[in-house]
């Protein structure tokens, strides 16, 4: 157990929980969906394997998850209890709060693997053509290793790939990775990016035209930016249009 505040008060033992580093975002995958414990991993890329399995008990011990054996009995599964389902506002209220209020990105912050795990539950598959559209995404600003992934969409199904998934490409999208998030972020406006060609989009005419249609955007991209700096200061004001509802939440993304 880590060391406590020595306080009665609601708040420092809630504190005690999930102020421990990482704990929420564990705790929003869970509320995401995830139940694999990769699955999770790939939600909160740069934590170790091992740190994973320790926050992971931590929740078990504190009653936020039980492990559920999967149908066939060879891999367990992570379920969020009642105690960690009414966090689902809280996790939406600080996320919320850290776009408003929180500090500019530092390029530190500006995780491909994360934003890949992140588009990944936020493709508007309705509104894309039916059969297999594979969209590769690589963006300068980020180290070699990390530089290109694949989502791969295929019967409503939307799969994130760190390595080429092997299917012929149909999009290709490029750009600088802040500009990118900025506008995952809502703070640019993504069809002024492109038609600016600070995003370049490659393939059919037809796709290209569609694809600001098939990115939702972050689930919080319509909360305005408040904190004085940088961030606010590229808003042009131009919103992004709304869009239909994701496949998830990705609360923090």
């Amino acid at each position: 157990m880590t060391r406590g505040y020595g306080q009665y008060c609601p708040l420092a033992l809630a504190a005690e929980l999930l102020c421990e580093r990482w704990t929420l975002l564990v705790v929003s995958r869970l509320l995401d969906g995830c139940r694999r414990f990769n699955e999770i991993h790939r939600g909160v890329p740069k934590i170790s394997a091992t740190l994973l399995s320790q926050r992971l008990a931590r929740l078990e011990h504190a009653g936020l998850l039980e492990r559920r054996p999967t149908a066939d009995g060879r891999a367990q599964e992570y379920w969020p209890t009642e105690a960690c389902v009414e966090l689902d506002q809280i996790v939406m209220d600080l996320a919320g709060w850290g776009q408003r209020w929180g500090r500019d990105m530092v390029t530190e912050d500006l995780d491909p693997a994360f934003l890949a795990w992140s588009m990944h539950t936020r493709l508007n598959t309705s509104a894309m053509p039916p059969g297999r559209i594979v969209i590769e995404f690589l963006f300068t600003g980020t180290p070699a290793s990390l530089k290109r992934f694949w989502l791969v969409h295929e019967g409503g199904d939307v799969d994130m790939c760190l390595k080429h998934p092997g299917f012929e490409v149909d999009l290709s999208v490029s750009a600088d990775i802040r500009r990118f998030v900025e506008a995952w972020r809502g703070f640019r406006c993504l069809r002024r990016e492109i038609a600016a060609g600070a995003v370049k989009l490659e393939g059919s005419a037809a796709y290209r035209k569609s694809f600001p249609d098939w990115l939702l955007l972050s689930a919080l991209a319509q909360t305005p930016r408040l904190h004085d700096g940088a961030e606010l200061s590229s808003n042009s004001g131009n919103k992004p249009p709304k869009s239909a509802s994701s496949r998830g939440r990705a609360a923090s993304g």
